[in-house]
């Protein structure tokens, strides 16, 4: 397996996207529980359909990155 610098720039930029959008989903989502506690059915199930759809993204960097 080959690694070049355009491997590990492809890792890179496209892991630090879904860590800040993963980071932030998290931040809002445990901010309206803070104030919504009832709302936990609602927030909870669409936070994890959003992280899981933000890291599918590093997924597909690294599909990219040593695909080649």
């Amino acid at each position: 397996m080959e690694f070049s610098i355009s491997g590990g720039l492809i890792i890179a930029i496209g892991g630090i996207g879904p860590a800040i959008a993963i980071g932030l989903i998290g931040t809002k989502a445990m901010e309206a529980l803070g104030r919504n506690p009832e709302a936990s059915a609602k927030i909870l199930p669409a936070m994890l359909l959003s992280m899981a759809f933000a890291e599918a993204i590093a997924i597909y960097s690294l599909i990219l990155a040593f695909g080649k």
